[in-house]
C-alpha cells in the first residue's frame, strides 16, 4: 500500500545507499510516497481475522519500500527585501513556494479523485518514533479503516539516535516546537483545497501537543482574520491519543481558548495503565497528564458547568481504556482491538460514544470506558 507523508526531518541515504529520513531537523517541509508492504500478502480473512485477536497484538508485519521524494517547499523562514520602502519577503522564495504547493496539490488532488470520500486521514506520532514507525501505525490504521482516505503521515524529527532517557525525551520535546510551523504550513495547505471536504487528525503521544498547538495558533489566526476556522480548516475529527499534555495547562491554553469550537470532535483516549505517561507525570511533577486523566480527578479540576459550556461549541469525550496493552501501556489505540475498533467506528461513521455503533459504558460527565 502507498501513503503519502510531509516531513521537516533531514534526507539522509543509508549504507545500502537506501534514500529515507532521520532524526535530525529540516528548515525545509518535504512531502512524497513511502510504500508499506505487509509480509507474506496475506488474504482478507486473515487480515480480518488478525483485527479479532484478544491478545493485543493484532498488527500486521510490515516492511517499508520505496520512499519517493516529490517536492520540497523552500526553507523557512524567508529571508526578506525591501521594495518600494517596504520590507517583505522575497518573492523569488514565495515564487518557488507557491510552485511546490501547485506539485502537492496536483498529487493529494489526484489521490482524493480515487477515493471513495473526499476526506484525508493525517497521523501525527509521538516520542522516540522514526519515520518507518509512524508509516507502520497509518498504514495498519488506514487497512482496517477500509482504505476510504487518503492517509498522510506527518512526521517530525523525533527519536534521535545516540539520545535517551530525558536527553533523548527533551530533544523530541523541542523537535516538537520546531515543527509547529511547518505543520501549520501543511494544515493551512489543506484549507485552502477545496477538492478537501474533512480532514482527520490522530495524533499520539507527543505528537498530541505538536497538533494542539499547531491548531490553536491556527486557529487564533483565523478568527483574528474574522473567518471561521470550522470553515476555513474543516477538521471533522481530532483524536488525541495517550496524550503527554498536563492538564492544567491544557485548561488554560486549549479549552479558555475555545479551540474545540473549531473542530468537528474531538476524542481523547486516555488509560489509567500507560506507563510512558506515568513517567511523564513524574519527570514534569504534573498533577496528572490528560494520557491518564479520571473521572474522579475531572470532576475535582472542572465544574459540570464549565463541560457542558465546552459541550455547547463542540462534543469533546474522553474515553478511558481499561485493559491489556503493551508492555509500556502507550501503544493501546492501534494495538488493542477494543479500541482499535471504536476508533474505526468513529472515524468512518462519525459515531458518538454511547450510541448504538459505540455502545460504551458511562462514567462521570462526558468519560466512556472501554474495557477489552
Amino acid at each position: 500500500m502507498q501513503l503519502m507523508y510531509v516531513t521537516d526531518r533531514k534526507p539522509e541515504t543509508s549504507s545500502e545507499s537506501k534514500f529515507g529520513y532521520g532524526t535530525a531537523r529540516s528548515l525545509s517541509l518535504a512531502f512524497g510516497t513511502v510504500d508499506v508492504e505487509i509480509e507474506g500478502q496475506p488474504t482478507w480473512p486473515k487480515l480480518s481475522a488478525a483485527s479479532l485477536e484478544a491478545d493485543g497484538d493484532h498488527s500486521l508485519r510490515m516492511n517499508l519500500g520505496r520512499i519517493n521524494e516529490l517536492g520540497r517547499f523552500p526553507e523557512t523562514p524567508h529571508p526578506v527585501v525591501v521594495i518600494d520602502g517596504e520590507v517583505r519577503e522575497d518573492p523569488e522564495r514565495l515564487k518557488a513556494a507557491r510552485v511546490e504547493a501547485a506539485s502537492l496539490r496536483s498529487e493529494l488532488g489526484s489521490r482524493l479523485e480515487q477515493s471513495p470520500g473526499s476526506e484525508v486521514l493525517i497521523f501525527i506520532h509521538g516520542y522516540n518514533n522514526r519515520f518507518d514507525d509512524a508509516a507502520y501505525v497509518l498504514a495498519e490504521l488506514w487497512h482496517y479503516l477500509g482504505r476510504r482516505h487518503v492517509p498522510i503521515v506527518y512526521s517530525w524529527p523525533a527519536g534521535h539516535e545516540g539520545l535517551g532517557g530525558v536527553q533523548g525525551y527533551n530533544y523530541d520535546r523541542e523537535s516538537g516546537e520546531f515543527t509547529i510551523y511547518h505543520l501549520k504550513q501543511f494544515l493551512a495547505f489543506l484549507g485552502e483545497m477545496e477538492d478537501v471536504e474533512k480532514v482527520h487528525i490522530i495524533a499520539h503521544s507527543r505528537g498530541t501537543d505538536v497538533a494542539v498547538s499547531a491548531l490553536r495558533e491556527l486557529t487564533l489566526k483565523i478568527r483574528a482574520e474574522g473567518r471561521d476556522p470550522r470553515e476555513e480548516l474543516r477538521i471533522e475529527n481530532l483524536v488525541l491519543a495517550a496524550p503527554d499534555l498536563d492538564f492544567e495547562v491544557v485548561l488554560q491554553r486549549v479549552i479558555a481558548e475555545h479551540l474545540e469550537s473549531g473542530i468537528g470532535q474531538i476524542t481523547i483516549y486516555t488509560s489509567p495503565g500507560d506507563k510512558a505517561i506515568r513517567v511523564s507525570e513524574w519527570l514534569f511533577g504534573s498533577i496528572r497528564r490528560i494520557g491518564r486523566i479520571a473521572p474522579d480527578v475531572m470532576e475535582e479540576t472542572i465544574s459540570p458547568q464549565q463541560i457542558e459550556s465546552m459541550q455547547r461549541y463542540s462534543p469533546v469525550h474522553f474515553i478511558e481504556y481499561r485493559g491489556s496493552s503493551d508492555q509500556t501501556g502507550h501503544g493501546y489505540f492501534h494495538s488493542s482491538p477494543a479500541v482499535s475498533s471504536d476508533l474505526i467506528t468513529l472515524i468512518n461513521q462519525g459515531a458518538k460514544p454511547g450510541s448504538t455503533d459505540r455502545p460504551l459504558k458511562a462514567e462521570g460527565t462526558n468519560f466512556w470506558i472501554i474495557e477489552e
